[in-house]
This record gives structure tokens, C-alpha cells and sequence, in this order.
């Protein structure tokens, strides 16, 4: 069989619902169990007397790795396709759940965000880079990346639900107290676990045709061009931002919720519902796919994302913050597929994988920097000044949201297709 015809075999394999949807599976399982780390390990913090800035700077860990390891990945992916990535992340998300759950101190939950920020990041360069290749057209793009970002909403939801319950029974169930050593060992020990099932559902994938090449002095392709693309330069500073929103959400809620006495299942269902709402409204997306205009879309999510965080602090008790997740989840759920579908139009095939890459460690440098922000702010103004400060840049990004809309700038996107 020629290489068309191999690749085209891959593509329309690849391209049904059915593999798409064990992708799905296996990103969810991989995904939950950071999450749930995610959740647990400041709430451990948190309880053994650590303060919001320790807090967040444990949070900028998951993101740290990425910063450094997401090119290297990219390339990685490039190279290698699918499987032999997610199989190494796989293998470094357990290691990290397990070392948590056998030796649960600050220090080693210091060490398993690093190890599980990077096994998260280096199986979703190599998901999000196959999908993207096996797509055709716009329209298909934003099918398959509004199916594949169903995964972390899901895992989001999955994740910190699991571990919430976990930490607040597995100790009753022992013997002991709610959230007590044995809690959040088990919490600890799930996150170990749950990656292993990822495997079940990608093992069986096959990979597309490597496009990876090297010019005549042996040099790899380079991802760096395309910074002088003004559409990628915008996506890049659009994705930051909403990033950010992210960020600050999974930061201060189990803060707000510790201030005010809530448990760790209550706060774990707040976040819970944000992830249930991204994925409820990711699930409409893949039948809305031929309506939606990606730069309509991110600008809409903007300013509705800088209105609820304006409210977002001053809402009183559990179910009203309930509330503003849920519809923070309807807002910021839409985003990524459009992201990931405008990134894969303006970029070429062989640098798919940098791609994603790139855009992943931008989001994570903020992702890194960030929490260790909102943590001396929380320190210093309070968390709610940090909601209201993050909702006001986003909203004035809304601007740059705009500007993606076709024909609002000369691109060069063209000239990077040749690189």
C-alpha cells in the first residue's frame, strides 16, 4: 500500500466516531487523575497549615514541567505519533499518584505535580496533533476538537468529585475521621490507578505517517517562524488570558471554600460543576460545528467570563457559587475547540505537534507564574481581588478575540505553510 493510500486508511480509521470517542476515553483517564491531584494536594496543604501562597505556588508546579518539556514534546510527537507518548505519560502519571499516596508529604506532592503536569501535557500534544491530522476541512476541525475537549471537562468533573468523596469517607470507612491521613492517602492512590486505564483505550490506535523531516543540514523543523504570523501571535495572547481564568478558578475556590467552612466533597462539586457545564456545552458544539465562527465564538466567552468574575466573589454561600461555576463552565467550555481548530487552519501539517507545543507552554508559563501571583495577592487584598483583576484583563482581551475574524489583518499564515 502507498503512503496516500496508507494515510488515508489512518485518516478515515482514525476519523470515526468509534476510535474517536476511546481517544476521548483515554484522555479523560488520564486527564482525572490530575485533577484530582489537582484538588487534593492544596486541600492537604491547606489542612497541614500551608497558606495560600504555598498553596499556589504547589498549583504552578503542574504547569512547570510543561513550560520546559512542551517543545521537546511536540518534536517528540512529530517524530513518533500517538502511542509511544501517551504510553511514557501514562507511566509518569502513575509514578507520580503512587509516590503521593506512599510518601504523602508537601515535598513529594512538590514532586508528583511535576511529574504529572508533564505526563498530562506530552499525551495531549500527541491526542490533539493525530485528531487535528485526521480531520478535513474547518468544519471537521471543530467537530473533532469540540468531541476531544469533552475530556477534560469530563475529567474535571470526574477528577475532583472522586477524590472530594474520597478524602471525606475513605477514612470513616477505615476507622478514622473524615479527611483524615487515610483520606487522602486513597485520594492519592486513585490518581495512581486511573491513568493505567488510559492505556485499554489507545493501545489499539494506529498511527498516521510520520511527515517529520529535516532540511539539508540535518536541522529539524522549526516552530519559532510562525510567531510572525499576526493570527498566531493573537491566539497566543487570547489563549493566555482565558488560561488564566482557568487558573484562577481552580485557585480560589478551594480557598473561598476553606474560608468558609465548606468540605472538601462541597468544594469538589463546585469545581465539578463548572467541568460538567464545559462538557455539556462541548457536547452541543460537534452539532453545531457548521453554524459557529471560531473568533464569534472566544469573544462571546470573553465578555462573559469578565462579567461573572466581577460577581463571582460576592456570591454568599455554596450554591450560589454553584451557580457562577456552572455558567463559568458554559462560557469557558467553548473555548478550546475553537482554539485548537483556528491553530491547526494557520499552521502546516509537519508542525502540528511544536504547534500545540507552543501554545502550550504559553499557557502554562502564565499557568506557572499565575498561582504564585494570586497567592501573594491573597495574601495581600484578598482572593477577591484577584477574580476582579483577572475578569477586567480578560475582558479588555476581548479586543484581540475580535481581531481573528477573517480579513481583520493581513496574515501571513500562507507564507508559514512553506516553512
Amino acid at each position: 500500500m502507498s503512503l496516500s493510500e496508507t494515510q488515508a486508511s489512518g485518516a478515515e480509521a482514525h476519523g470515526s466516531i468509534w476510535g474517536l470517542l476511546r481517544l476521548v476515553a483515554g484522555q479523560v483517564c488520564l486527564h482525572a487523575s490530575m485533577a484530582g491531584m489537582r484538588m487534593a494536594a492544596p486541600l492537604w496543604a491547606l489542612q497541614q497549615g500551608y497558606g495560600p501562597l504555598a498553596v499556589g505556588c504547589l498549583l504552578a508546579l503542574f504547569s512547570l514541567s510543561q513550560v520546559f518539556l512542551a517543545l521537546p514534546a511536540g518534536r517528540y510527537a512529530d517524530r513518533h505519533g500517538l502511542r509511544r507518548p501517551v504510553a511514557l505519560g501514562i507511566a509518569a502519571s502513575m509514578l507520580g499518584g503512587g509516590l503521593a499516596a506512599l510518601f504523602p508529604s508537601f515535598e513529594m506532592l512538590c514532586f508528583s505535580a511535576l511529574l504529572m503536569g508533564a505526563a498530562t501535557g506530552a499525551a495531549s500534544i500527541a491526542l490533539q496533533r493525530h485528531v487535528g491530522r485526521a480531520a478535513h476541512g474547518a468544519q471537521e476541525l471543530r467537530r473533532v476538537f469540540s468531541w476531544l475537549s469533552i475530556g477534560p471537562a469530563v475529567s474535571n468533573f470526574l477528577g475532583p468529585v472522586c477524590v472530594g468523596l474520597l478524602i471525606d469517607h475513605a477514612g470513616v470507612w477505615l476507622g478514622g475521621t473524615a479527611a483524615d491521613r487515610n483520606g487522602f492517602v486513597a485520594a492519592f492512590a486513585l490518581t495512581a490507578l486511573v491513568p493505567a486505564l488510559a492505556w485499554l483505550c489507545v493501545r489499539h490506535a494506529v498511527d498516521l505517517p510520520s511527515l517529520y523531516t529535516t532540511d539539508s543540514d540535518g536541522a529539524a523543523p522549526s516552530v519559532w517562524p510562525l510567531l510572525r504570523d499576526p493570527l498566531m501571535r493573537r491566539l497566543l495572547l487570547v489563549n493566555w488570558l482565558l488560561s488564566s481564568c482557568w487558573d484562577v478558578h481552580t485557585f480560589v475556590v478551594p480557598v473561598l471554600g476553606h474560608e468558609r467552612g465548606l468540605s472538601a466533597s462541597v468544594i469538589g462539586a463546585i469545581l465539578g460543576g463548572f467541568a460538567v457545564a464545559a462538557a455539556a456545552v462541548r457536547l452541543l458544539m460537534p452539532l453545531l460545528a457548521v453554524h459557529l465562527r471560531e473568533w464569534a465564538v472566544v469573544t462571546g466567552a470573553m465578555l462573559a467570563t469578565a462579567a461573572l468574575f466581577a460577581v463571582y466573589p460576592l456570591m454568599p454561600g455554596a450554591w450560589s457559587m454553584g451557580l457562577c461555576s456552572v455558567l463559568l463552565g458554559l462560557a469557558l467550555g467553548t473555548v478550546q475547540p475553537m482554539m485548537m481548530s483556528t491553530l491547526h487552519q494557520i499552521t502546516p501539517h509537519a508542525l502540528h505537534g511544536q504547534a500545540i507545543a507552543l501554545r502550550l507552554m504559553t499557557i502554562n508559563l502564565s499557568s506557572v507564574l499565575m498561582p504564585m501571583l494570586f497567592g501573594t495577592a491573597g495574601v495581600v487584598v484578598g482572593v477577591s481581588v484577584v477574580f476582579w483583576t483577572v475578569g477586567g484583563l480578560v475582558g479588555l482581551g476581548a479586543r484581540s478575540a475580535w481581531a481573528l475574524r477573517p480579513g481583520a489583518a493581513p496574515s501571513e499564515s500562507n507564507q508559514a505553510g512553506k516553512l
